[in-house]
């Protein structure tokens, strides 16, 4: 089956000279691509004159130029996005690249009855960027088919022994009809887990997301990414830009899910504040840190166990919080985390 080229690929770059032609390139091989629109978000590094210089010259790259950085990748997709006209959008990190054939499977998928529609990630490292080592959806905790709230959000809740999979990081085509009729944009206060937010509000708000096998995105893990690279303060936003996810309809599975993943959050901050604490005052002043929240010591211990880099410093204030949280009375609330 063919179709009239009616996705939009968006592409958030900053300083990204190194792999933005690869990444244009890429979007441009696809058929289906009536536009490529790639934001330069304040870039130093000629990431836009990298950008023109694979140009095709079918009409279809356009190159938006931001003179500062601003609000980060949400803040340059909902630019794209506004400067869009195509009935379907796919986002595409500028360090990342498709394969070809892709958005003609995910199109030929994508009949009347689907809002979202995603394929696996082939992930590689920049180190060895032709060989696949992983892929998200198994490994996130969810299966081809249709995908609930439930489970997505579930799927972004890191455990031990098993590695980072978060379903937040998939790239899937969007119904564009789905996001205006829900006034969905990305969460221009986060620069870290826009995508989980704009996925979950979806779901949320009754978008069919259907998950498949993968077809050819390729996500290039870097050790410099803002994903790996993020900092507290990003965190503590995403964490506030979960709340409004708790007002919409859930369900009972859903609110316990979303108050796992809020728990989870609050854990990685805790476990931040930890290090910093410890490198600052000493372990003891750690401790007390860490008792003090005694509710958090049980997801802290679990990232611990997740994170082996961060051992046992972590893990052993962890074991200690969880010790007295079993010594003493349950507290009021202990399982909820809701600032």
């Amino acid at each position: 089956m063919t179709f009239t080229p009616d996705v939009c690929v968006i592409i958030p770059a900053f300083n990204a000279a190194r792999t933005i032609g690869r990444a244009v390139r890429s979007a441009l091989a696809q058929p289906e691509a009536a536009e490529v629109i790639v934001v330069d978000d304040g870039s130093t590094d000629g990431t836009a004159e990298a950008a023109r210089a694979v140009d095709d010259g079918t009409g279809r790259l356009k190159i938006l130029v931001q003179p500062t950085s601003g609000g980060g990748p949400a803040a340059a997709r909902n630019r794209a996005l506004a400067e869009s006209v195509s009935p379907w959008v796919c986002p595409l990190d500028a360090d990342d690249y498709f394969l070809v054939g892709r958005l003609a499977v995910l199109r030929a998928r994508a009949d009347d009855d689907w809002d979202f529609v995603a394929d696996d990630l082939l992930r590689v490292s920049e180190f060895q960027p032709d060989r696949p080592f992983g892929t998200l959806i198994r490994a996130g905790g969810a299966r081809a088919g249709q995908l609930d709230f439930a489970t997505f959000v579930r799927g972004n809740v890191s455990r031990p022994g098993r590695p980072r999979c978060e379903l937040g990081f998939l790239k899937p085509i969007i119904r564009r009809a789905f996001l205006e009729a829900n006034g969905l944009r990305y969460d221009e206060s986060l620069r870290l887990g826009e995508d989980f937010v704009l996925y979950a509000s979806a779901l949320a708000l009754g978008a069919k997301f259907k998950l498949t096998e993968a077809y050819g995105y390729v996500a290039v893990e870097r050790r410099s990414s803002l994903s790996s690279t993020h900092s507290l303060q990003d965190l503590k936003n995403l964490l506030v830009g979960t709340r409004a996810i708790a007002a919409l309809p859930l369900g009972l599975r859903g609110r316990l899910e979303l108050l796992a993943h809020r728990n989870h959050l609050a854990a990685k901050v805790k476990l931040r504040e930890l290090i910093d604490v410890r490198r600052a005052r000493g372990y003891r002043a750690a401790a007390r840190e860490l008792a003090a929240t005694p509710h958090l010591a049980p997801y802290v211990f679990s990232l611990a166990m997740a994170d082996i880099g961060r051992g046992g410093l972590i893990r052993g204030l962890a074991e200690r919080a969880v010790r007295r949280l079993r010594a003493g009375p349950t507290m009021t609330g202990a399982t909820s985390f809701e600032s």
